[in-house]
């Protein structure tokens, strides 16, 4: 008989057979998944997987007692490095003809989901999509020197705003990597007396009943707090586990592999006003390049059609780095519009996941929205609730209504 691996109930990991043991212990007798999954390679025969090459260098140091400046500091992530071999490469085989550019334009982001299932379903940081997103915009922006400036039909101006744009998308990125707002330690200590009038079956984790305010009923409070059976600390309202992360998350909307970090509620404004600032710098750089090697044709018959694009290599490398920005920037409008309907009616990713596990929540508009009848306080309230939510870590949302 196949043997089942022991699949944790959803959005919570239970304790695992050692999560009984002492809290105060450095470290735990052994990482259940990590032997499960290498009892499972050692069976197949299957290679150790790359992302724990960095682990097993700093191990052998310890091992052999090697000092500290010489391995200790390094921290060798495998992740990182195909990005920089696969997207110069391939474009530049995509840019050979046409038939190869649409061979290579559509396996490459089949290849990029299916290592996002990969690494998705085993709950693994990788900094892979982080790697690709960052040397994607410095190889776009690269190319846009050296093949689109020197033509002369970009002006002085036209390439203050295109780096200014990047460069305002480089910092917004890394404000929103500062971190989402963990669930801090001190959580415990404010939560004793609500956790101690609330109802004891609440706290098991076994429980069935949803977590974050999210309840089967509408009727049950949206103030109940919540033991987390991981962390073992007690949860503010909307707060979540991320099993990526490894730690609780307040308002946690979901974790994002792109920025290889949770969004919640210290870094969401943050998170979205990356994205906007990366579709605008994105769509002013295509139309630029658009303009520069099919000038007589319009910018939405440019992108389907432009005749001799491919005499020449330079232009034809051009042209396939435009769909190649086109398709992320597809994707990453996607993710904006999402959010964007999440913040109008007042519900998380996470939350919305939820609700429809339990069914409790409701689908409109083609199931762009879920709508869970929790939070929602309408349209113009949940925004101002969003912009003046407080980014403290250990305090609650701020909203409009505690300035009155």
């Amino acid at each position: 008989m196949k043997r089942e691996r022991f699949k944790p109930p959803e959005p919570d990991d239970p304790l695992c057979c050692c999560g009984d043991i002492d809290q105060q212990r450095e470290y735990c007798c052994c990482d259940c998944e990590e032997l499960d999954d290498a009892c499972e390679r050692l069976l197949r025969g299957e290679p150790d997987k790359p992302d724990n090459f960095s682990r097993l260098i700093s191990r052998m140091a310890e091992r052999f007692g090697l000092p500290c400046c010489a391995i200790g500091p390094l921290r060798l992530e495998i992740s990182v490095l195909p990005p920089m071999v696969l997207i110069p490469g391939l474009l530049r085989v995509a840019a050979i003809n046409c038939v190869l550019g649409i061979v290579v334009l559509t396996a490459l982001p089949g290849l990029v989901l299916w290592y996002y299932y990969v690494t998705h379903r085993r709950k693994r940081r990788t900094l892979f999509f982080l790697s690709l997103a960052l040397f994607s915009l410095a190889y776009m922006y690269y190319l846009f020197l050296t093949e689109i400036v020197p033509r002369g039909d970009v002006s002085n101006l036209q390439l203050v705003t295109a780096t200014t744009g990047m460069m305002l998308t480089l910092i917004s990125l890394v404000r929103t990597k500062q971190g989402p707002g963990f669930v801090k330690s001190q959580s415990l200590a404010q939560g004793v007396n609500s956790i101690s009038t609330t109802n004891q079956s609440t706290n098991i984790p076994g429980d069935s009943a949803p977590c974050n305010g999210i309840s089967q009923s509408n009727g049950e409070m949206e103030g109940k707090k919540k033991l987390c059976p991981v962390c073992r600390l007690v949860r503010p309202p909307r707060a979540g586990h991320c099993r990526i992360c490894g730690a609780c998350v307040l308002r946690m909307d979901h974790h994002c592999v792109w920025i290889n970090s949770c969004v919640g509620q210290a870094n969401h404004r943050q998170f979205i006003l990356t994205l906007l600032l990366f579709l605008l710098t994105s769509f002013y750089g295509i139309s630029l390049v658009l303009k520069s090697i099919c000038p007589r044709q319009s910018l939405f018959t440019a992108i389907l059609y432009c005749p001799g694009v491919y005499n020449h290599y330079s232009t034809a490398l051009c042209f396939t780095c435009v769909w190649y920005s086109v398709i992320i920037t597809g994707g990453l409008l996607h993710l904006f519009i999402l959010q964007i309907i999440n913040v109008s009616y007042n519900v998380t990713e996470r939350e919305a996941q939820i609700s429809l596990r339990n069914k409790t929540g409701r689908r409109r508009f083609c199931g762009l929205v879920v709508e869970t009848g929790v939070y929602s306080r309408g349209f113009l309230q949940n925004w101002i609730q969003f912009l003046t939510m407080n980014t403290d870590e250990n305090g609650s949302p701020f909203t409009f209504t505690d300035m009155v």
